[in-house]
């Protein structure tokens, strides 16, 4: 078997690509004007701001052939033709090269009230003109929502690509937006649920290039890894614990698959569930103190949270026959999972106090969701045309978009914790 790691090389060929599929009718409209000295910027700034602002779901920004102007500093508004078209608010901004990079000066507007909601002058380096562009989004979509903007996370999937017994795997890591992907991992053997260390800084995953499937933890900054476990049977499905000090996962070594506990820092194991059904996919509770989990106890895939306090474990969910993969929403009030409905296999949301089930997604091959870190959108696999392709959709249901690459499948999305 041929391996390479390859940590950050140029991958352009994965990069993904951002395609809206439904907008949500509760959008604001906004403003995002082109940004003075744009011609002399290698990335036209506004632009990448805009696009984020739209994939969010939470706004619905102005073509920039109806403006009227193009104002670039908050002195240069006028107001009125801004409210004449239905804006709600308005991102006028300058950019200006120096010797080290460039220089951005940006004003965020609120136009109903004529008055400056964010004022703010950033630096960039000559080659992180994109960064520079997802933290103004940040900063603009948190001061008009207060909810922190998750557009300079990034995000890790699997690709594969070929046919038959002649098929390349890769792990990549890219932009929260699909840009800039880098190759992490190159095999031609499986490679499944890569999964964020809560630093940014690791990623834990599955290979199958040895003889079975074992847990990898790799350094993004070195490209360093060590493997963690390589059991008879089953390894799989690694989470981390909140502080980053554990490691959840399935494992079959005593028999079936059961949840396991393994502590970072000496590697001793602790086996939760002792159960002679299927108990797998793992996901920490925002509070460290309990994990959710799929088993089919029941006689069929359903979700169940383990105390870890008790030891006691408690069946979440009773819509359908089927229901697996969950994943807590950052403040722990609901969990998002794959739903098997009349239509197929698609995303839902389920709130913890009422028990209520909410299907968002409106495809319906849907599998492996993974949250933003800000809860406002859930990421997931999915089929289209007969490959596979990521999507989005809002944590209400109301918006959503696909990422799908130029060639190949692209499954087992992974979206990080804020940088």
């Amino acid at each position: 078997m041929l391996l390479a790691l390859v940590l950050f090389s140029t991958a352009a060929s994965a990069n993904l690509t951002i395609e809206i599929t439904r907008g949500s009718d509760s959008a604001l409209p906004i403003g995002v004007v082109p940004f003075d000295g744009a011609e002399g910027m290698s990335e036209d700034v506004a632009r990448i701001v805009q696009d984020d602002l739209e994939r969010s779901g939470y706004f619905d920004p102005l073509e920039r052939g109806a403006m009227f102007a193009r104002p670039h500093r908050a002195d240069d508004v006028a107001f009125g033709e801004w409210r004449s078209l239905d804006v709600r608010y308005l991102l006028v901004g300058r950019g200006e090269k120096t010797a080290s990079g460039y220089e951005i000066g940006y004003d965020l507007l609120d136009v109903s009230g004529g008055r400056p909601v964010l004022q703010e002058r950033i630096t960039a380096g000559g080659n992180q003109l994109r960064g520079a562009a997802h933290r103004i989004s940040d900063a603009v979509f948190e001061a008009i929502t207060d909810i922190p903007g998750a557009f300079s996370t990034r995000i890790a999937y699997v690709t594969s690509r070929g046919v038959g017994d002649n098929i390349d795997y890769g792990l990549y890591v890219a932009d929260a937006d699909g840009h800039n992907s880098r190759e992490v991992l190159t095999s031609d053997e499986p490679v499944l649920s890569p999964a964020w260390s809560p630093d940014g800084e690791k990623l834990a995953y599955v290979s199958f290039e040895g003889e079975r499937p074992a847990i990898y933890v790799q350094q993004m900054a070195s490209g360093n890894r060590i493997k963690l476990t390589d059991f008879e049977g089953i390894n799989g499905a690694p989470a981390w614990s909140p502080d980053g000090r554990k490691l959840a996962m399935s494992l079959s070594k005593d028999g079936q698959p059961e949840i396991y506990v393994m502590n970072l820092a000496d590697r001793s194991l602790n086996r939760l569930t002792q159960n002679s059904s299927i108990d797998t996919e793992p996901d920490w509770a925002p509070d460290g103190r309990s994990l959710l989990f799929t088993s089919d106890r029941s006689g069929g895939p359903q979700l169940y949270r383990y105390s870890l306090g008790s030891g006691d474990a408690e069946r979440l969910t009773f819509t359908g026959k089927y229901n697996a993969r969950g994943r807590f929403g950052p403040d722990g009030e609901q969990i998002y999972l794959v739903h098997r409905s009349r239509d197929g296999y698609q995303i839902a949301r389920q709130e913890l106090d009422s028990g209520r089930l909410v299907v968002l997604s409106e495809t319906t091959h849907d599998e492996s969701p993974s949250v933003a870190p800000n809860g406002t959108m859930i990421l997931f696999a999915t089929q289209q045309g007969g490959q596979g392709v990521l999507s989005a959709v809002s944590a209400d249901g109301r918006s959503s978009f696909r990422l799908p690459a130029a060639r190949g499948d692209v499954r087992e999305p992974a979206w990080s914790p804020f940088l």
